[in-house]
């Protein structure tokens, strides 16, 4: 026994034989230290306060000291196994804290060599050393070493133990070896709720869940752990009615949901649109004073969002007293969601300005944003801040949408060479890159990409040929475009969605071959949608097709009866035709049913700040300054040759009111305001919300050339770059 020595009214331990009485160890003032400590730097001062008391020769001491360092997230496992190495004789109980705390730790391999240990010096394993030794085993790659515990289960007879039964029952479910799961589970008298959950897990994580399910209702007594398992098991495979259903049962049976119900259901919420019951959800947890709950709090703003009501979504993350990085991130991700894109951007320099450090879920909500707003000076600061934290960093999804935010903000140089320099390639980077050279004209590049992903292995998707037939139609190659079409059918056993219809429909019919285009609808799997019987109207407008135009309306009008835009186009066709009684009919319906189409808009980022401009918009700050240039520009315009197209303003005024309003066009004004804002020589990006009109396209090619810039520009539907008066899309748009 140790021998126990008192001095100065504190306990001192000399070395012994066995520990002394644990009433003398339990009272001494440096374990109740250790119970309050919270830093690795406060563990030291206390280790050296065990030594200069003597606690270190008491193996009950030392087992206090492991499991701080083992298992407390204030620890530290390589001061552990410091700890061990210098013990002479260590019991069961340090050898299962040591085993307990690897299968916490990224090194779950360490913990079998330490029951090897255990075996070597004589120490006999007990019931608490096999659950943790097994759930090491469930983090390993392979379940061969489970099974080879197992049988040391059998060997010591603890088989019949609750704790590792359900241990072992957990881990061949984790690994999927799902027989060998129900075969534990099966050989067992005792069947708990807790055993009962580990297998549903198991057949929820292989997508078993009909099975998880009969199992689930076989359960005698169901706990709330078991009610989890089967509604998050529905939540993972997106069967998110079955789990909100699965949740009012649980309510029915008078089950109280914990925290890790409430988080499900209300991501089940978010992900299904069901606010009413995301307001029950919250009702209850505020009625069970759980509102503080930061983790609820986020959730409840994930859910909100995307429900729709971004209003009370904010006002919940702006009453956040405390935010954690989760708490930006759901924020950040709604507004995103609900194509909020500003918003967006502003919670993100709201974060930034708190000195908050993004993640990668961070990055992957604001980079899509920048993409939308085509915000490429943020854009460029996270790329640098992902090659600055984010090198490394395994997943490709960061980089794939660095590829699509730098094509869709115009700079598909740095696309191709974020693209070029990616180590591993999934489809989804493919995809993007073959879409980001479609969208800026670059056609046979696009082709020839399509056929390099498909040498390296990569099989084309749904999603693939959309980008390939959209690059066609974006260069008028109509003879590829059917090859393609074909090939996706033939080659590849893809069924034409409307997608893939709508770009082949596009492309014969803005090529004039209004019959084939026709033909092919008639010969669809699929009912037409609005998109396609929209593109053909546009065409009919190209080609001053009246005919054709007032038949497709007419289904149009049946398909979008609220759509505005439609009516406007028909109108625009009328008006090219000179048809002005039919251009006032439509507008008199249209303002007699309040119906506005939506109204161009054209943004433009300068200094890293997004300015937007509509037809004719006078609101900005620099509003004089601005009309001071455009005075000028359309001055050199003239001078160079330019007449504006009035055909494209389609109203029956006079001449010199139609240049007015051509002039005043919303893509004009931002590329004045650039030109006042930028240094001579600086590219200027513009997005534009609608297509842009044949004006304001010839003014630009013009502009490129007067004022020697670079101007690209990107519309509902492609990019276009402008440089030395010529533009990439030759004119075919």
């Amino acid at each position: 026994m140790a021998i126990v020595v008192a001095t100065s009214n504190l306990l001192h331990f000399l070395p012994g034989y066995s520990d002394p009485p644990y009433e003398l160890l339990q009272i001494h003032p440096s374990l109740a230290l250790l119970s309050k400590c919270n830093s690795i730097e406060s563990f030291k001062q206390i280790h050296s306060q065990f030594i200069k008391f003597g606690l270190h020769h008491t193996q009950f001491a030392l087992s206090k000291l492991i499991d701080f360092c083992a298992v407390s997230p204030y620890g530290s496992v390589s001061y552990a196994i410091s700890i061990f190495d210098s013990i002479n004789n260590p019991n069961h109980v340090i050898f299962n804290t040591m085993i307990r705390g690897f299968s916490l730790s990224s090194s779950p391999s360490l913990a079998l060599e330490y029951y090897s240990n255990m075996l070597f010096f004589g120490v006999q394993p007990n019931s608490y050393t096999f659950p943790f030794l097994l759930k090491s085993c469930t983090k390993l790659l392979t379940g061969d070493t489970g099974k080879q515990v197992h049988g040391q289960v059998f060997k010591f007879g603890l088989h019949d133990d609750v704790y590792v039964h359900t241990s072992l029952i957990n881990m061949y479910a984790q690994h999927g070896n799902l027989e060998d799961a129900r075969m534990v589970f099966d050989s067992s008298s005792y069947r708990d709720a807790v055993s009962f959950t580990a297998l549903i897990t198991g057949y929820v994580l292989r997508g078993y869940v009909d099975k998880a399910r009969e199992l689930f209702d076989d359960i005698p007594d169901r706990d709330v752990v078991s009610w989890n398992a089967m509604i998050s098991g529905y939540a993972q495979i997106g069967q998110y009615d079955d789990a909100l259903s699965l949740f009012h049962e649980m309510m029915t049976a008078k089950v109280t949901p914990n925290l890790s119900t409430l988080l499900s259901i209300l991501s089940a919420c978010a992900h299904v649109g069901n606010i009413v019951t995301g307001e029950w959800v919250r009702s209850w947890i505020e009625e069970h004073g759980l509102g503080s709950n930061l983790k609820l709090r986020n959730a409840m703003i994930d859910m909100y969002a995307k429900c729709g009501d971004l209003k009370m979504a904010r006002d919940l993350f702006d009453a956040l007293q405390e935010r954690d990085l989760v708490s930006w991130n759901v924020m950040i991700g709604g507004y995103t969601h609900m194509s909020k894109y500003r918003e967006a951007l502003e919670v993100f320099r709201l974060l930034q300005m708190n000195g908050v450090r993004p993640n990668d879920v961070t990055l992957l909500n604001v980079i899509p944003a920048c993409a939308q707003m085509g915000a490429l000076d943020l854009g460029n600061w996270i790329h640098i801040y992902i090659e600055k934290h984010y090198q490394d960093f395994p997943n490709e999804t960061l980089w794939t949408s660095l590829v699509n935010m730098y094509a869709k903000c115009g700079n598909i140089g740095a696309a191709k060479e974020i693209f070029d320099r990616m180590e591993t390639k999934s489809l989804a980077s493919w995809n993007a890159m073959i879409s980001g050279l479609a969208m800026h004209g670059e056609a046979n590049r696009a082709i020839e990409l399509f056929s390099e992903m498909d040498k390296e292995g990569f099989r084309p998707d749904e999603i693939t040929f959309v980008s390939v037939l959209s690059a066609c139609c974006h260069s008028g190659l109509v003879d590829r475009g059917r090859v393609i079409f074909n090939s996706m059918m033939a080659d590849y056993d893809i069924s034409p969605q409307l997608q893939h219809y709508g770009c082949m429909i596009d492309l014969l019919a803005r090529a004039g071959l209004f019959e084939e285009a026709m033909e092919l609808v008639s010969r669809m799997a699929i009912e037409p949608d609005g998109a396609i019987w929209g593109s053909i109207l546009g065409a009919c407008r190209i080609h001053k097709n009246v005919e054709l135009a007032e038949h497709v309306s007419k289904i149009l009008f049946k398909l979008e009866p609220d759509n505005p835009g439609n009516y406007v186009l028909l109108s625009n066709i009328y008006a090219g035709a000179g048809r002005w009684d039919d251009v006032a009919r439509i507008r008199t319906f249209l303002n007699d049913r309040g119906m506005k189409k939506v109204p161009g808009s054209t943004s433009i980022e300068v200094d890293g700040i997004v300015h937007e401009f509509l037809v004719s918009d006078r609101s900005h700050p620099k509003s004089d300054e601005i009309y001071r240039m455009l005075d000028e520009v359309d001055k050199l315009l003239e001078k160079a040759g330019h007449v504006p197209d009035t055909a494209e303003v389609y109203y029956d005024v006079d001449e010199e009111r139609k240049e007015g309003v051509v002039c005043e066009h919303s893509e004009k004004l931002a590329i004045a305001f650039g030109l006042i804002s930028t240094k001579a020589g600086t590219t200027l990006r513009i997005v534009k919300n609608l297509r842009v009109c044949g004006n304001c396209h010839s003014a630009t090619k013009l502009i490129s050339k007067i004022f020697d810039r670079e101007i690209i520009a990107r519309d509902r539907c492609r990019f276009h770059h402008f440089k030395d008066g010529h533009c990439s899309c030759m004119d075919y748009w």
